[in-house]
Formats: structure tokens, C-alpha cells, sequence
């Protein structure tokens, strides 16, 4: 039949994919890749933030080329208009709001502002919850343009009365997500490791190499492990480091519900009493943890460094390894501070600090092995960092066939390497096989440091408290966390390994996710300079350089008051005054590390980041997935929502710490403890204890005497007596209130305290 003149050929309309972002006010924008659509309130479909959306774009004159004003004003510029077709995958499965009773209904109303929706439930499911109470609701129904959203209540998380259920209220003020959907459960049970479709598909055969993990002694998920041989090269002698991180990535697919849920979480979240995974259990510590024994994928960065420590070349690939043994940190460090065969603690645990028995009655609940290893680690180690190891004929290298072109390893003794034949051995001659591999790395990783601070690196050696819990979650002992020799080895390794990714990312031309730290904000160095002109030490340090936020200056700041009373304060002080750390499309370079380019990669379990980069060496690997252009159009979001989510989870870390160290201190009320002074007011003093609780002295308390402030030098000055507190100033305290619902610490000057 022959055409009509009038008959044109319909085309199918273009209906890109994205992530909805809703701002409060209750529009929303989609970016897609084919750019970024505006969507009307009236025109969001019962999408909630964070849902995978279809969208249509609306007619031009739809919005009449108004820049949204209404939506936002004109701040969002010109954008096309669209509206969302459907909703292609869930963000939300569960919701953390306020509830109210609306006879017969219940109504959640979300605390993510967010989260437009009203959720609806049935009173008659729940009748024993109070109006305005906090509850977990699961969605069955989710919102239409004709039907609200229903619910059922799972939990309540915070009584109305406020005798909240602690770290539970912290975690829903702060809205994480607790539970994963079910279809992001199945994924996560139907994982396979599939070694020979990894190698089939170009992954390397690591399983010989002698592979080992150092991670805390509570730690349950192992995303990075270690590795080092003497190697030649084209008649050169080399160290090839192998830092080897569990490919996430291969298991959680762009657009599945797996890397939904991660993408909203963005973080792992590591409360005082429980961590919060990005991704399921099932993987987190199991197929994606490198365990000991156990096959895993990964994705390998070799470093090739002579014995100066400076890196000749890199390697980047994925490969399958079996990591030979789980160390602790305490474990690691014995070995490289002792002689000889040292022992290593039964189950790869220490005993918790406060099981010593000479500290029993310490308020403090720390350990003298926790001081001693701060001690140590303040002091320089010669004979690992200065001294040359002998390890000569110790490592051996097996090269797979699949390989490629692989440096000739030196030989070795048959007896001393493989996976094999590690377990069999007895506990002193596999810490003999360990033993020297920790402390060539040692010796690479302080001359690596070294190198650092010379550039510019600024190491402020913060020292973290952990409040130690019994099993039904009751507080017994704080713990001091310093960085030392085992904590420096890693740390050091895996921020190489981080450069050396997104150098390769950036000089290949592809996009990265990278971790931006700006420089410091030069008013905020200024207000330091009065508070540390108190400290005779600083007139060593160059004005100029301090100033003008030259990192060598910091540097030198932080080094001089390191040890002294005042050291730690001074560190925090020169950290508070810079800018977050924060992720981005552009690399603008990281000021704290003296880097030029910098990611995240060395995480991908429990950061959202590290695996964008995984994906996208793999794309530049191995050549872009069907779905690179979505990937990549929507980093600007995923950079922006984990620098969020970051912050919320160390605020909320943070929070859940200070209830149960508060809860801790209840106990020693009335008792006498030496503090630093931490923070001065108009109002009066803040006080650190020696284990990190941070208190307040009235200044009503401080004596009969008016005491003028200078907000300057941040002191306090007794008129008539001429008593004067400052920043670092030790004194004596007094515990003499707390309340672990707040938290709030009450403190007052010892009598005789140093004034």
C-alpha cells in the first residue's frame, strides 16, 4: 500500500536514565547522560532521592524559559524540564522518621528532608508507639500520583520521654540505613568467586606470592593485603611491592541493587558499638574480605622500588591471590620491635587493656603496653629505618603463565615461601617467614615518609580513644590508638599505592573520583599565631612560612611541639584551621600529603570512591562498559553525596564515642585526673583528659576574682590575683558531674592546681 503523502515515520523518544536528586523545597534534578534535567514537584513521579529514573523531557515551552524560579530561583540556570516516567530502582526500602497518629492511620514523617513523602501505616499494627516517637518504617507501598506511600513500623528508635536507646538514636538522627533490600541480599548470596572465568578473562595468577594482611585486632573485613620480593629487571635489582586491594567492584555491577545501596551509603559507618556496612555481609566479609587461605580477586598495584626507596615503575592489573596470613597490628609491631622468633598472641588477639592486671584501678583504663608503644613510636628506629635488612636469598617468585612480561625474581630456599607449605609450618617459623618481609617494608615505608615530609607532608599523629565494651555493650576501659612503626608501614603503602592510581587515571585521560585537600584558609593560620607565640619553641619557626601556609612550616610547628604538653592540642589546632578533605571530578591536588594527584583506592569495601576507580582502571584496563557514559556523567553527585555522607558518618563515630566514654566516667566522679587545656572562653576552660574526654570548667569555679578574656591569645587573666590559663596548660581537675544522655562532662580545678 502506497505511503500517504502526510505519513511521517515516529521516532522513538529519547527517555534517558539517572539518579533523582530532590532538594527540600520539593523538586528534583536528574542527570543522565545526555545532560541534566529539571524535574517540577508535580512531575516527580513518587520518586524518592537517590532512585535509578527514567525520564521524558517535556515540551520547550513547558518551562518558558524560565530559569525554575519558584523551584529554586535562578541559581540552577537554564535547564530542560522532564518528567519521571518510572522508577527503574529503589534507593529507599526503609525509612527512619517521626511518627503521629492520625485516626486509623499512623503517619512517619521522614527525617531526610529529602524525602518529600509522607509514609502511611496502620495504627492498629503498632498501638503501643507514642506521638512524635522515632521509628524505622519499611515501605510496601510506594507513592503514585493518585495513592500515598504505606508502611510498616519495624522499630522504634528513640522514646518520646528522652530515655533514647543511645548509639540507636545517634544512627537515626543521622538516617542510615540499617537494612539492605532483598534483591540486594540475593546478589550478595549468589556471589561466586569463579577462578577460571578470572583468568579466562585476563586476571593474573598471584596465588603463589607470599601475600599477608595487617589490619586491627577487631577488624572483620579485610580490603587490603601486602606483599614484597627482590625481583630483577633488565639487569637491575628491585623491591616489588604488591599491594593487592579485594576487587569489589567484580561483584557489584553499576545499576544493581548492590551498588544502589552503596551509592546511597556511600560509607561503612564504625560506631563505638557496631559498624554499619556500605555492601552485605555476604561479601563485606566474605567473598570480597581477603582472608587467610582463601582465593580471592583483586586489584593489584606492584611498585618497583630500589633500596632507596624510589619507585623505577608500576604495574596495575587484577589478579587472583590467597593472602597467607591475617595480622594484627600489635602482632605486626612485636615482630618488627622484637628478636629472634616472637611470639604471637593466641587467635591473632591481644588481650583488651584493661586485663592488665597492674592497671586494674586505672580511671583511665589504659594500658602501660599502649604508653611504652607510644614511647617507641615517637622515638626514631634506627635499625629499621636507617639500617639495611639482610634478607638476601629470602624471597622467592613464582611467575604465571598468564602473566605477561614479569621481572625475574632472585631465588630463594624452596622451603620458605609457598602458600603451600605455610601452613604447615609451626607459629615461630611462620612469624620467621613474616619476620623479615615486615621489616624491609619497614625500612621502605620510613624512607617513603621521609620523602613525604621533605615535599611537604604534614603528619600530625592524632591519637584516636576507643572506648572498649563488654558483650552486652557496657563500657569497661578506653583505649589510646598512636600511630606507630606497623600503622606507619601500611599507612604509608597505601598512600602510594593511591598516588600511583590516580596518576595513572589522570595521564591516561580518564575520569577519576579524586580526593581534593585544599589549602589552608590563611585568616585561620593567623588566629594560630598569638596562641602559639605562648610556646617558646615557636620562635624557631619561620613567621613568613607560617604565615603564607607554606606546609613545610606546619610541618615544622607540629614536629617542634610534638612530645611536650601541649603537642597533641597544637596538632589539633593546625588540623581544625585547614579545609575538609572532600572528593571531586577535578583534581585540584592534596595539601596535607604534598600530593599533586590523589584518590581513594586502597577502601573499595567500605567506600563508595575507592570503587568508582576501581571501575574505571578497569575500564581503561580492559576498554569502557555498555554503561561508561552513565557512570561517568554522575560523579558529580557521587562526589558531592560522599563528601556528605563522610562527614555524617565521622560526626556520628565521633558522637557514639563520647556517650559511652561519658557512660565510662559516671563511675569516677569525685576522683582527681590531669588534664590539657583544650579550649578557653569567655564562659570558661575546656579540659582534655589524658584518655581524650573533653570536660567544662565554669568560670564562676576558677575563684573569687573577675577574669578577663583575651580572645586573641585565647587566655583567661585573674585581675586581682593574675591567675592565668592558656591553651596547653596542664592542669589538675576534679570529675565532678557527667550526663551520658547529653553527653556532658562537668569538671573543676583540683585544689593546688597549677595556675
Amino acid at each position: 500500500m502506497p505511503r500517504s503523502k502526510n505519513h511521517t515515520r515516529r521516532v522513538a523518544r529519547s527517555r534517558p536514565r539517572g539518579i533523582m536528586q530532590l532538594n527540600p523545597e520539593g523538586y528534583g534534578f536528574v542527570r543522565t547522560s545526555e545532560g541534566e534535567f529539571f524535574v517540577p514537584h508535580a512531575k516527580l513521579g513518587g520518586a524518592f532521592d537517590g532512585d535509578l529514573v527514567e525520564v521524558a523531557p517535556l515540551p520547550a515551552n513547558a518551562s518558558k524559559g524560565r530559569s525554575h524560579e519558584g523551584f529554586g530561583g535562578g541559581r540552577y540556570g537554564h535547564k530542560p524540564a522532564a518528567r519521571v516516567v518510572s522508577v527503574i530502582e529503589r534507593a529507599h526500602e526503609v525509612v527512619v522518621g517521626g511518627f503521629e497518629a492520625a485516626e486509623p492511620f499512623g503517619v512517619v514523617v521522614p527525617l531526610d528532608p529529602h524525602i518529600p513523602y509522607d509514609i502511611f501505616t496502620q495504627l492498629s499494627e503498632a498501638p503501643d508507639v507514642e506521638d512524635g516517637a522515632i521509628v524505622r518504617v519499611r515501605i510496601a507501598q510506594f507513592p503514585s500520583r493518585n495513592t500515598a506511600a504505606t508502611g510498616h513500623i519495624e522499630e522504634v528508635l528513640e522514646h518520646v520521654d528522652g530515655l533514647d536507646k543511645g548509639v540507636d538514636a545517634v544512627v537515626a538522627r543521622h538516617k542510615f540505613e540499617t537494612a539492605f533490600s532483598d534483591a540486594a541480599l540475593a546478589e550478595a548470596r549468589g556471589a561466586l568467586i569463579d577462578e577460571v572465568g578470572a583468568l579466562a578473562s585476563g586476571y593474573r595468577d598471584l596465588r603463589e606470592r607470599f601475600v599477608f594482611t595487617i589490619d586491627p585486632d577487631d577488624a572483620r573485613d579485610f580490603d587490603d593485603a601486602l606483599s614484597i620480593e627482590q625481583v630483577e629487571d633488565q639487569g637491575r635489582s628491585f623491591w616489588r611491592i604488591g599491594v593487592h586491594i579485594a576487587d569489589v567492584s567484580y561483584y557489584v555491577e553499576w545499576g544493581s541493587a548492590l551498588d544502589l545501596a552503596a551509592r546511597r551509603r556511600a560509607t561503612s559507618v564504625y560506631l563505638v558499638d557496631r559498624a554499619i556496612p556500605m555492601i552485605p555481609e555476604d561479601l563485606s566479609c566474605g567473598l570480597c574480605s581477603l582472608a587467610p587461605g582463601e582465593v580471592r580477586r583483586s586489584m593489584t598495584v606492584d611498585l618497583y622500588v630500589n633500596e632507596r626507596s624510589q619507585l623505577a615503575r608500576y604495574e596495575i592489573y587484577p589478579a587472583l591471590i590467597r593472602s597467607n596470613a591475617r595480622l594484627t597490628y600489635g602482632e605486626a609491631l612485636e615482630m618488627l620491635e622484637g628478636e629472634g622468633e616472637p611470639a604471637a598472641s593466641e587467635g591473632g588477639k591481644h588481650a583488651p587493656c584493661s586485663d592488665s592486671p597492674a592497671l586494674e584501678d586505672s580511671p583511665l583504663g589504659c594500658s602501660r603496653r599502649a604508653e611504652l608503644r607510644a614511647e617507641h613510636a615517637s622515638r626514631p628506629h634506627s635499625g629499621i629505618e636507617d639500617q639495611p635488612v639482610a634478607v638476601e636469598g629470602l624471597y622467592r617468585a613464582t611467575v604465571p603463565e598468564n602473566a605477561g612480561r614479569a621481572p625475574r625474581a632472585v631465588p630463594q630456599r624452596s622451603e620458605d615461601c609457598l602458600s603451600t607449605e605455610y601452613a604447615s609450618h609451626s607459629q615461630g617459623q611462620r612469624e620467621t617467614l613474616i619476620q623479615p618481609r615486615l621489616r624491609q617494608l619497614a625500612r621502605l615505608a620510613s624512607l617513603r615518609h621521609a620523602q613525604r615530609e621533605r615535599k611537604g607532608g604534614i603528619d600530625f599523629g592524632q591519637p584516636e580513644a576507643r572506648v572498649k565494651l563488654d558483650e552486652a555493650g557496657r563500657p569497661q576501659g578506653v583505649e589510646l590508638r598512636r600511630k606507630n612503626t606497623a600503622t606507619s608501614l601500611v599507612e604509608e603503602m597505601m598512600i602510594w599505592a593511591n598516588e600511583v592510581v590516580a596518576e595513572h587515571l589522570s595521564r591516561a585521560k580518564f575520569p577519576c573520583v579524586y580526593r581534593v585537600h585544599e589549602a589552608p584558609d590563611l585568616e585561620g593560620l593567623a588566629q594560630l599565631v598569638p596562641i602559639f607565640e605562648e610556646f617558646p619553641w615557636f620562635g624557631k619557626i619561620d613567621p613568613v612560612g607560617f604565615f603564607t601556609g607554606s606546609q613545610h612550616a606546619l610541618q615544622q610547628a607540629v614536629s617542634a611541639s610534638r612530645g611536650r604538653a601541649e603537642g597533641e592540642l597544637v596538632s589539633s589546632l593546625v588540623l581544625r584551621s585547614m579545609k575538609r578533605a572532600v572528593y571531586r571530578e577535578k583534581n585540584c591536588g592534596h595539601y596535607g600529603l604534598a600530593s599533586a594527584t590523589y584518590c581513594h583506592f586502597t577502601s573499595p569495601i567500605r567506600r563508595y570512591p575507592d570503587l568508582m576507580v576501581h571501575r574505571m582502571l578497569k575500564a581503561e584496563l580492559f576498554g569502557r562498559p555498555e554503561k561508561f557514559d552513565q557512570m561517568t556523567t554522575n560523579f558529580g553527585w557521587i562526589c558531592e553525596h560522599s563528601s556528605g555522607m563522610e562527614r555524617e558518618a565521622d560526626d556520628a563515630q565521633r558522637e557514639s564515642e563520647e556517650l559511652k566514654l561519658a557512660e565510662y566516667l559516671q563511675q569516677f566522679v569525685g576522683q582527681s585526673f590531669s588534664a590539657i587545656v583544650s579550649g578557653v572562653s569567655q564562659g570558661g576552660l575546656y579540659a582534655r583528659l589524658e584518655n581524650m574526654a573533653e570536660g567544662f570548667i565554669p568560670v564562676r569555679t576558677l575563684g573569687d576574682d573577675y577574669f578577663s578574656f583575651d580572645a586573641a591569645r585565647y587566655t583567661l587573666t585573674g585581675e586581682e590575683t593574675g591567675a592565668r590559663y592558656r591553651l596547653g596548660q596542664r592542669i589538675a581537675v576534679v570529675l565532678f558531674a557527667v550526663d551520658p544522655r547529653v553527653p556532658q562532662i562537668d569538671l573543676r580545678l583540683a585544689q593546688g592546681s597549677k595556675r
